[in-house]
C-alpha cells in the first residue's frame, strides 16, 4: 500500500498508543521503585524541593547508580508524580533542576500518607517482580538468543515487524536520507526487513545485512539481499552508506563508540565524496516530540531499555559519542514518530 505523509503520521500516531498500553507497566516499576527510595519523603525533607544529589543522599543511592536514578525522575517527572523547576541562582550543586512534590506524590508524605496502600499494590504478590534481565534469564538479553532457539526467533520476528512496519513510513516520507546511496550495510540487521524495504524503494541501491552467524543462518533466500556474517565490534563491509536501526541504544557509550569507529572506517571519506552513517533511534526530547505523550514515552522507553543495560540519548548525549568515534557532523530528523532519523558525516 502507497502511503501518504497523513496515513504515515496515523499510523505512527496509533503506533505511539500501542507502546503507551505495552510499556504501561514501567511505569509501575517507576512508582515502585520511588517507595522503595522513598524519594518523596527526601524532596519532603528539603523543603519540597530537592536536587538530584539531595534525593540520592536522602535515599542512600550508591554514587554509581546516580544516572540511573536520573533516568527514573525523568519518568517520574513525565509521568506527573513529581514536577521540576529550575535551580535558584547560584547554588552549589550546579545543577540545573529541582525536584518538587505534585499532588500525586504529595500523597506519599505526611502522617496520612497513601504511600502503604499505593505499595500494597505493586507488591510482588501483586505485580510481578520486575527483576533485571539477566538475573532472572541466568544470560544478558542477546546471549539468550543464542542459548534457546525459541527466544530468538522471538526476537527475530519482532525485529521483522517492527522494520516492516516503520521502513514502509521512511521510505514514503523520509526517502531523500537515501537518495544519492549506492551501497548500504545494515548493521545488527536481522533477517532483512529493513534492508528489503530501502531496495525495494531504491532499485539500484545495492543492500546487504551484517549480522551474526545463528541470524544469518534463518535469513529468507528470496529478498534479493545479501547477507554477511560478521561482528560489528570487530569491523563491518564497506558500503557509501551504513545503517544502524534501532541498535546503538542496546548498548553503553563505550560499546557505540566502537561500533561507531568500525561505521566510519567502512564510508567513503569526506574528501572522497563521504559516506554516512544513518541511525534510527529515540532523540529525548528531539523537536517533534513536543507533545506530553511522546515526552513521557521517551521517558518510559529509557527506564525499560535499562533490562538490557541500554539508555536512550538526548541530543547532547548522542553528539558526544559521534564526536568521540570522530565524526564531524550530523543532522536530526525527528520524523518517525518517536523515533529520529539522524545523518551521521565523517
Amino acid at each position: 500500500m502507497a502511503l501518504t505523509p497523513s496515513t504515515g503520521q496515523a499510523l505512527l500516531a496509533a503506533h505511539l498508543e500501542r507502546w503507551h498500553s505495552t510499556l504501561a507497566f514501567v511505569k509501575s516499576m517507576a512508582l515502585n521503585s520511588a517507595l522503595d527510595l522513598r524519594i518523596a519523603d527526601a524532596i519532603q525533607h528539603h523543603g519540597g524541593a530537592a536536587t538530584l544529589d539531595q534525593i540520592a543522599t536522602k535515599a542512600a543511592v550508591h554514587p554509581s547508580k546516580i544516572p540511573c536514578l536520573r533516568r527514573l525522575m525523568r519518568v517520574l517527572t513525565a509521568t506527573g508524580v513529581f514536577g521540576t523547576q529550575q535551580a535558584p541562582p547560584g547554588g552549589s550543586s550546579g545543577e540545573p533542576l529541582v525536584y518538587t512534590l505534585t499532588p500525586t506524590s504529595g500523597l506519599l508524605v505526611g502522617s496520612r500518607n497513601l504511600a502503604p496502600i499505593t505499595a500494597l499494590m505493586l507488591h510482588p504478590a501483586v505485580l510481578p517482580d520486575p527483576c533485571a534481565f539477566k538475573l532472572r534469564n541466568g544470560h544478558a538479553f542477546w546471549e539468550l538468543g543464542g542459548r534457546d532457539p525459541a527466544f530468538n526467533k522471538l526476537v527475530n520476528d519482532g525485529m521483522v515487524s517492527d522494520s516492516e512496519f516503520l521502513m514502509g513510513i521512511a521510505v514514503e516520507e523520509c526517502g531523500e536520507v537515501f537518495r544519492g546511496v549506492s551501497s548500504l550495510i545494515d548493521v545488527a540487521g536481522g533477517l532483512g526487513a529493513a534492508a528489503f524495504a530501502i531496495g525495494k524503494a531504491f532499485p539500484h541501491v545495492k543492500c546487504s545485512v551484517l549480522d551474526v552467524a545463528r541470524v544469518v543462518a534463518e535469513a529468507p533466500s528470496d529478498t534479493g539481499v545479501q547477507y554477511v556474517v560478521g561482528d560489528m565490534f570487530e569491523s563491518v563491509p564497506p558500503a557509501t552508506a551504513i545503517l544502524l536501526k534501532w541498535v546503538l541504544h542496546d548498548w553503553g557509550d563505550e560499546e557505540c563508540i566502537k561500533i561507531l569507529k568500525n561505521c566510519r572506517e567502512a564510508i567513503p571519506p569526506r574528501d572522497d565524496g563521504g559516506g554516512k552513517v544513518i541511525l534510527i533511534d529515540i532523540v529525548v526530547g528531539a523537536a517533534q516530540s513536543s507533545d506530553m505523550k511522546h515526552k513521557e514515552m521517551h521517558a518510559v522507553f529509557d527506564l525499560f531499555i535499562m533490562f538490557a543495560s541500554g539508555i536512550e540519548r538526548d541530543e547532547q548525549e548522542w553528539k558526544k559519542i559521534f564526536l568521540e568515534a570522530r565524526f564531524s557532523s550530523y543532522k536530526i530528523t525527528p520524523a518517525l514518530g518517536v523515533r529520529s532519523i539522524i545523518e551521521v558525516y565523517p
